[in-house]
Parts: structure tokens; sequence; C-alpha cells
């Protein structure tokens, strides 16, 4: 009979660690949940603040037709830097590749892109503005560059 408290003491102790756990366990999960989506909202900002630095960019030499090779530099570099940080963020997979393509084709054929920098600028301004097609303006300037060529 002494040995059935016993017994029935312990069972209970381990059901009420059971539940103190589980309910533990179910906070940090949704913790983890909220700070992943505050991440990923970080990320998509300073993606987006990227893709404006690098428009704004364009504009600037647009506007002042000056120093062409300091204004492509920064174009790269802020283009770099959205690169980045639409690698880090979830679902982008379509549009990451068209970053990747126009930063690969801004950094590797310079000469081509000279010619094109009008239309990297509307698409950026597009995917700035939230609106799909920049990417695919972006997607149709790559396209247009000649891969095989200088």
């Amino acid at each position: 009979m002494n040995q059935e408290k016993i017994m029935k003491r312990k069972m209970i102790s381990a059901i009420i660690w059971s539940i103190i756990l589980l309910i533990a366990l179910l906070v940090f999960i949704g913790l983890y949940v909220d700070k992943s989506r505050e991440i990923q909202a970080t990320y998509k900002k300073q993606y987006m603040s990227s893709l404006a630095d690098a428009s704004e960019e364009l504009d600037t030499y647009f506007d002042r037709k000056i120093d062409y090779d300091m204004h492509y530099n920064m174009l790269i570099s802020n283009m770099g830097a959205a690169r980045s940080f639409v690698f880090l963020l979830d679902d982008y997979t379509e549009q990451q590749k068209a970053i990747n393509e126009l930063h690969y084709c801004l950094v590797k054929y310079p000469k081509q892109m000279k010619t094109r920098l009008e239309d990297v600028n509307k698409g950026l301004k597009d995917i700035t503005d939230n609106l799909d097609k920049g990417y695919d303006e972006i997607r149709a300037v790559v396209d247009s560059v000649n891969k095989m060529g200088e």
C-alpha cells in the first residue's frame, strides 16, 4: 500500500513535469517563429533599401552625366548588398535569381550594361514600388546581354 502511494506520487509528478515541459516547448517555438518573422522583415527592409540606393545612384548619374565610373561602382556595390540580403529571404528564389543575374551582368559586362542602365533603373524602381513586373524587366535586361561577347 505504501508502495502504491509512492508510485502514484511519482506518476503525478512525471505528468506535471511533462505538462510544464510541453508548455515551455510551445512558448519557445512561438518565440522562435516570432523572431524569425521579425528577422525576415528586417532583411526585406534592408534588401529594398539596397535596391533603392542603387536606383538613387543611377538617378544621380542620369541627372549629372559625370563620373560614370564612380556611379557604376556604387551601383555594383549596392546591387551586391541587395544580392546578399535577397539570399537571406525565404520564398524569394525567383527574385534571387533575377538579382544575382543582374549583379553578374553588371560586374562581367560593364560595356554592354552602360546602354541598358535606364532599363535597369526602371526595373529597380518597380521592384522598390512592390511591383512584380520589375523582376520581369530585370530579366529582360539580363536576357538582352550578349554573354558570349565582351
